[in-house]
């Protein structure tokens, strides 16, 4: 080579025969043709012919140069590498002679020796596809070279061996296994563009070999949380690449990478997860291009994809909106095809799935109006009101659109065009209109859409955001059409002429799926309803056995029938019996929408209602239960609606039948049970139709809306004092203790039901609001869980007033970690609605003392100072509680100082102790507990913020129910806590407001808006009406969705309700004690004899005794354990494991003890861990059902407003810091007796919390924030459970929980006074 090099210094370059000179100076194709005949004549040329080598020599050295070989066309580098190749062939022929090359050039990096040495991993390539045994010496130096210290280096070995690898035939992996290994090290790799480069690798390999999938799988997962947002972008786009192909080319650990980073708190990545998770489902699933197999494989898309409308991001649900009309039910396919696919996708959605589909129907339906409303306005003559109403139905509009500070803008100017441009309105006004089709919806889309682009403007962000908009509002699912041939789908399954099994769905799922799906859309979409045809065939579905079907075409006539007396006289007539047939011999739930669909359809109602109310007020029979129920359901929803009509009888009813002879009557024993709570049907029947009693009394009071005979005033006196004696109103002891469980469930949320009605409210006294507020501490865990949802729900929908947001203060005694989680997510929820609702109508500002969540500490002060577990003023123990109270609400107040808000409260607080408690203005002991409460609260502001010292914003306005004037002359600047409470108060920012990870229920529903009447806001003021306080809460400009802070780069972390500690163990170490005393039994007195009756009026002599008895009610507290009875019953535990494996652990009363855990000894010393006992089966069991007690008039309030949905579920990921960190030792020291205060029934007693050291293991705190930074997802949702409103049941008890609630117990009567 060296002589021939010599030779041809003359520089004479000879070319093969008619090709001509190859240089600068000709074109890219002419050199590409020339190119190509070169290639041929070195590929036909033999390693002996010496003489054409010769010749050819300098043409060789000519296409080593760089013109050629950094030439920028693509195919002018390929076609010489094709002849550079063959080069070595020929005038190399030896393999020592390449394998001294390559060592001269890698190993010892002598680039001087050839030209081709910066060329040699292009060489090593094109040797490698020719003959790849030439480069087995080559190899292992370029194992060698992956461990270079110089970042670029390393990067052309990863290209060069990612080629290699990656090739379709190659078998490099499998002949050099420690070579790939070393490669698959390069995941790891320090340098950023060298994991990407693996990341892209990842795809051909996955296409090309897919034997290596296994390999890849670990490496790929540790990238899908890599703290850069391109790499991990890129592994979906890998993963997402190759299940495109073909799906037996990825595994399920591979699409389920995929799946978490729709969670992603980057929105890049988590837009590319969810549309490539669409595009599998699309093609696997809706088209079923690989068989029924692959379409099970991936049936979690759907629901999947649903879940994410779940999160707080505007940008998720507009992409969960846009996926489901392109890839789920894609919108152009035929109406008939169409309506299909959404008949099978309803039915095999899961629940969750479901409530977020109607989520998006109420969320679209609702925008739809919005812009309605819009359109109207803009119609109407130009004034001052109309300009601030359009501006006002603007920003409304604005905040369903991503980037709304941008929205903004846009609106206004889209606003100026439908003003001035006559076409795009009339477009617009067709799209919004009940009667547009899916057609014309497309066809106005496409015009606006015409009229408003610019050709000369490529990037038209303007336009993009009106299609936003668009897309959001066309009806392009759903018309009079679609319901039609939705009908006959339903229909074709009721005759089996369906293809329900074909589609693994069974028969009757897909009918009540279909009836399901008609019910939602009668909410959305009621005109698309009003034909004959469909009609008809919900006609036929009353008539149907299946319970569930009819109760839905009933709601589905309700919604739908405003027209029916008018239009179709036929159906009406069909209708109006068997209507009349529901309301007097059905089911309860159909008999109530029977009363319903009478109210909405017929103008005849006063007429039908008479008829049904005359002969069951006459059959009413107080010894026959069975048949009681349904009539009682009947009149009340009577009662209800129809107040006037029947007011004499309703009065004497509920007076002499519903009060003397069903609620004050215990005809018969319940059974002896230990359990606090049963299954529905395991429940009394005499209970039952006494829980509709109480339902029945209350819509009764909610239609007449007024107190004028006093019957709101001696209903809630029966209510409280059924509270009063823990449900057993008579005091007979012949009810069962889940029998009474419900009841005083019933009377709990009776009251909570009444107290959104502003004329009941008024007469609520303060003893019997706190005594209504010790609900959420029931001894029985169904009572507080469906009680704290009826609390949520009312005040959620802004109808409660303020301070029975305070009652969730008392969730901090929670000994459950799920309850205490729920119910922090609902103050979350609660506090945001209200802040939401200031934002959005300025002209509130009067009502700021109902509405502004900054009021609710008044509220949570005076309710902790009344709370009957504070008995001592100084105790420490029973300050803690205090203290664990209000940080439970102060952490999710404080957590934005928005408007200077933290010095709003402190100055509230202050405000407070120059008062005296309006309760008792002159009882000096509970003024003083007042002032300690106060001055608890005062710490921990002093303690959270360092802002609270600034001047207040405004002078708070405290309510004049629950605190006298301030006395001007009196200045209370004492300190009323024990010095020993100081080191309690531990500094440090409070937690931003999100939600505990430890359960995921979400409660927030998105796009939802807040319900609210005026009236229901309104409070007395202790202050001049002319005090009107700015709202700490309010700022200008745009509020974020929630106050968890859903900015898509910030993760969440388990924030804890106790200040200074980092996460909440209190369930687990040191908020329940063993009780080792059996709750004791008692003798209760009666109220009545046989011979005294109570009507209504004399109700108010029942429960003359609550305000003396409400101070006096003793509470047991559970004996102090000693260290040898703790140690005999951790090895009893063992022994009774297999024992009371069949009970079941919620519904029994607490047992001593826990299981699972090390016990605590006297001295405050952790025992010799033991090993964690297993969970047993029961604590998997679902919760029973709560049916009878929730009733259906749920249901109508939530389609009242459209499908109110709620999500719930565990979170789907653990942090690795989480996974990493040891268990903490659990320290406490045991209280002496005398200190104790006695318990009362109503709560679950719970020790103080003691001291807890986190012990960390394995990482610095730095490398852990970095990896969180780049892995959490951007939402603690597990969007894979929500679950409703209704009542959630958590699936999953941890047995340790369940098992500990401590019960507290009432006293007998006697004791009590």
């Amino acid at each position: 080579m060296a002589h021939s090099k010599t030779r041809a210094n003359d520089g004479k370059i000879t070319y093969p025969p008619g090709v001509k000179e190859i240089s600068d100076k000709i074109s890219k194709e002419e050199m590409v043709r020339r190119l190509k005949m070169v290639v041929k004549t070195f590929m036909d040329m033999d390693q002996d012919s010496e003489e054409e080598k010769e010749l050819y020599l300098n043409l060789a050295l000519h296409l080593a140069s760089d013109f050629f070989l950094k030439h920028p066309d693509k195919d002018v580098r390929l076609l010489v590498a094709c002849c550079l190749a063959d080069i070595f062939r020929i005038y190399a022929p030896e393999a020592p002679y390449i394998t001294n090359f390559f060592n001269q050039v890698l190993m010892l990096g002598k680039t001087s020796i050839s030209d081709l040495s910066e060329h040699v991993f292009d060489l090593i390539l094109e040797l490698y596809n020719i003959d790849s045994h030439l480069l087995l010496s080559v190899l292992p130096q370029l194992e060698f070279k992956l461990k270079s210290n110089d970042n670029e280096e390393r990067l052309q070995v990863v290209k060069l061996l990612a080629k290699m690898f990656g090739a379709k035939d190659s078998e490099l992996a499998s002949q050099n296994k420690p070579l790939w290994q070393c490669y698959l090290g390069r995941f790891n790799d320090i340098h950023v563009p060298i994991r990407l480069e693996c990341v892209k690798f990842a795809s051909h390999c996955l296409m090309n070999h897919p034997d290596l999938a296994k390999d890849l799988t670990e490496y790929l997962k540790v990238r899908s949380h890599d703290p850069e947002e391109a790499i991990r972008h890129d592994v979906i786009v890998s993963i997402v690449t190759a299940a495109k192909k073909d799906l037996l080319l990825v595994n399920d650990h591979l699409l389920n990478f995929v799946r978490e980073r729709t969670l992603d708190k980057r929105w890049r990545v988590r837009k590319e997860a969810m549309m490539g998770l669409a595009q599998i489902y699309k093609k696997y699933s809706l088209q079923s291009e690989a068989g029924k197999e692959a379409a099970k494989q991936i049936s979690w898309i759907k629901d999947k994809l649903l879940h994410i409308y779940y999160q707080n991001s505007i940008d998720d649900r507009l992409l969960v909106e846009r996926i489901f009309a392109q890839y789920m039910v894609p919108h152009n396919l035929e109406t008939n095809e169409r309506m299909k696919c959404l008949y099978y996708l309803y039915a095999t959605l899961d629940s969750n799935a479901v409530k977020a589909l109607n989520e998006m129907w109420k969320c679209q339906n609702l925008l739809r109006h919005q812009v309605k409303d819009l359109v109207d306005l803009i119609k109407q003559p130009k004034t001052d009101a109309s300009s601030k109403a359009i501006f006002s139905k603007v920003m409304v509009i604005t905040r369903n659109l991503p980037d709304p500070g941008k929205a903004q803008d846009f609106m206004k100017k889209f606003t100026q065009v439908l003003e001035d441009d006559e076409k795009i309105r009339s477009q617009l006004e067709m799209l919004v209109s009940p009667t547009c089709s899916c057609k014309q919806a497309e066809g106005c889309v496409r015009e606006i859409t015409k009229k408003l682009g610019n050709p000369k403007q490529p990037t038209n962000p303007f336009l993009e955001m009106i299609k936003f908009l668009l897309e959001r509002i066309a009806p392009v699912h759903i018309d009079t059409e679609s319901i039609s041939a939705l009908i006959k789908q339903v229909n074709k399954s009721i005759d089996g002429t369906a293809d329900d099994e074909d589609e693994g769905v069974p028969t009757d799922q897909a009918i009540r799926a279909g009836l399901e799906l008609l019910k939602v859309l009668s909410f959305t979409h009621p005109i698309s309803f009003h034909s004959a045809e469909t009609f008809e065939s919900l006609l036929a579905c009353l008539k149907m056995d299946d319970e569930k079907v009819a109760e839905a075409a009933l709601q589905i006539f309700k919604n739908t029938g405003s027209k029916i007396e008018e239009d179709f006289p036929h159906i009406r007539s069909a209708l109006l019996p068997v209507l009349h047939h529901k309301a007097k011999k059905g089911p309860p739930r159909q008999a109530k929408y029977a009363i319903h669909c009478i109210h909405a359809i017929f103008s005849s109602k006063e007429t039908q209602f008479a008829q049904i109310f005359e002969p069951l007020h006459k059959s009413l029979d107080p010894s026959n239960f069975e048949h009681l129920i349904t009539p009682l359901v009947t009149i009340g929803h009577i009662a209800m609606l129809a107040p006037d009509q029947f007011a004499a009888p309703l009065k004497s009813l509920v007076a002499t039948f519903i009060v003397k002879d069903l609620l004050m009557n215990d005809r018969l024993p319940g059974k002896k049970t230990t359990k606090l709570w049963v299954p529905d049907e395991e429940v009394s029947p005499e209970t039952l139709v006494k829980i509709q009693a109480i339902k029945m009394m209350v819509r009764w009071l909610l239609g007449m809306k007024n107190n004028h005979s006093k019957s709101g005033t001696s209903t809630l006196r029966l209510l409280t004092t059924i509270l009063h004696s823990d449900g057993d109103l008579t005091e007979q002891g012949k009810i069962s203790k889940p029998d009474m469980s419900r009841l005083r469930l019933a009377a709990g949320n009776a009251i909570v039901k009444l107290a959104q009605e502003p004329c009941y409210h008024e007469i609520i006294t303060l003893e019997q609001y706190q005594l209504c507020a010790l609900a959420i501490n029931d001894e029985c865990y169904q009572v507080r869980q469906i009680f704290a949802q009826k609390l949520h729900k009312g005040l959620s929908r802004l109808r409660l007033p303020l301070e029975y947001m305070a009652i969730c203060a008392l969730c901090a005694k929670d000994p459950v970690k799920e309850r205490r989680a729920h119910a922090r997510q609902c103050l979350v929820k609660n506090i945001n609605v209200r802040r939401e609702y200031l934002k959005q109508h300025a002209a509130v500002s009067e009502k700021l003392l109902s509405l502004l969540p900054e009021y609710v500490v008044p509220y949570t002060i005076h309710l902790l100072a009344h709370d009957p577990d504070y008995v001592k003023v100084q105790d420490i123990e029973q300050l803690k509680d205090i203290k664990e109270c209000l940080w439970f609400i102060l952490e999710i107040l404080m957590a934005k100082n928005e408007n200077n808000s933290h010095a709003f409260i402190r100055k509230m607080v202050e405000n407070i102790k120059q008062t005296k408690d309006a309760q008792g203005p002159d009882d000096q002991k509970m003024n003083e507990k007042l002032y300690t409460v106060c001055d608890v609260a005062m710490n921990i502001i002093m303690s959270k913020s360092t802002t609270y010292s600034l001047e207040s914003p405004k002078d708070p306005v405290l309510p004049a129910r629950y605190f006298t004037q301030p006395d001007k002359n009196f200045s209370n600047t004492k300190n009323y806590l024990p010095p020993e409470m100081k080191s309690f108060f531990t500094p440090g920012k409070p937690k931003a407001a999100n939600v505990l990870g430890a359960v995921n229920k979400p409660l927030s529903s998105a796009g939802k808006q807040s319900q609210s009447k005026s009236s229901r806001m309104e409070t007395v003021s202790n202050a001049s009406s002319s005090s009107n306080p700015s709202s700490p809460g309010r700022i200008k400009g745009r509020l974020d969705s929630t106050e968890m802070d859903h900015s898509e780069n910030e993760e969440f972390t388990l924030a804890s309700p106790l200040p200074g500690k980092k996460t909440d163990k209190r369930d687990d170490s040191d908020l329940v004690r063993s009780e080792m005393e059996k709750p004791r039994g008692r003798k209760k007195a009666t109220i009545t004899d046989s011979e005294e009756k109570l009507s209504i009026d004399d109700l108010n002599k029942v429960g003359q005794e609550q305000k003396l008895r409400g101070s006096q009610r003793g509470r047991k507290r559970p004996a102090v354990v000693s260290e040898a009875d703790e140690t005999q019953w951790q090895e009893e535990k063992r022994l009774k494991e297999d024992v009371i494996e069949s009970e079941d652990e919620q519904n029994s009363p607490p047992k001593k003890g826990r299981r699972g855990r090390p016990t605590r000894t006297n001295n405050g010393a952790t025992p010799k861990e033991e090993p964690v006992a297993k969970a047993s089966k029961r604590s998997k069991k679902k919760q029973p059902p709560a049916a009878a007690v929730e009733e259906e008039e749920e249901e109508e309030e939530r389609q009242t407003e459209n499908i109110e949905q709620k999500p719930k579920g565990r979170q789907n990921r653990t942090s690795k810091r989480t996974q990493q960190r040891a268990e903490p030792s659990e320290t406490s020291t045991v209280e002496s007796a005398q200190s104790t205060p006695q318990k009362r029934r109503g709560r679950s007693s719970q020790t103080p919390p003691a001291q807890q050291k986190k012990v960390r293991a394995g990482r610095s705190k730095q490398a852990a924030s970095k990896e969180n930074e780049s892995s959490e997802e951007m939402d603690v949702f597990q969007s894979g459970s929500p679950v409703s409103d209704d009542i959630p049941q958590e699936e999953v008890m941890e047995e340790e929980e369940v098992s500990t609630i401590n019960v507290r117990r009432r006293t007998s009567k006697r004791e009590r006074r």
